[in-house]
């Protein structure tokens, strides 16, 4: 029984920290324009790059983010996991790979874009060792 509260504690969680990043570039694009909102392209290696890792717990998590993110961006993550078990589909693998192709040409992890709604970059960062508030305001800052 124990266990099972456990479980339930641990269901409630994740589901309090889900996102909406979007997991189909051409759709995030179609949902801006249709918004009239930016798009937060972030590009992560979740699970062997520590700064990212830190960035999503730090910023991503947060509520702050999330509130935020909801009112002004469309967000979407380019994933590139190394461990075998966090392997993205073959058709997300590809497309993340596209999109570092035109955006990512140095391979910088993390590197965080923002979009304007047809896809042309405004403001790029990385790793900034700051709380979710002052990392939003940045990325703000890209909007001015």
């Amino acid at each position: 029984m124990k266990y099972l509260i456990y479980f339930f504690l641990l269901l409630m969680t994740s589901f309090g920290y889900s996102q909406n990043w979007n997991t189909n570039f051409e759709d995030a694009k179609a949902k801006a324009e249709n918004e009239n909102k930016n798009i937060l392209l972030v590009f992560s290696g979740s699970d062997w790059c520590g700064p990212c890792i830190k960035l999503d717990k730090v910023v991503w998590q947060s509520p702050e983010f999330q509130a935020e993110a909801d009112k002004s961006w469309v967000i979407y993550k380019a994933d590139f996991p190394k461990k075998k078990a966090n392997q993205l589909s073959p058709e997300l693998t590809e497309s993340n790979n596209k999109l570092a192709e035109k955006y990512n040409k140095s391979g910088s992890f993390p590197l965080v874009l923002l979009l304007d709604k047809k896809g042309k970059v405004i403001g790029i960062t990385g790793f900034k060792n700051v709380s979710a508030p002052d990392y939003i305001k940045l990325i703000h800052s890209f909007e001015k």
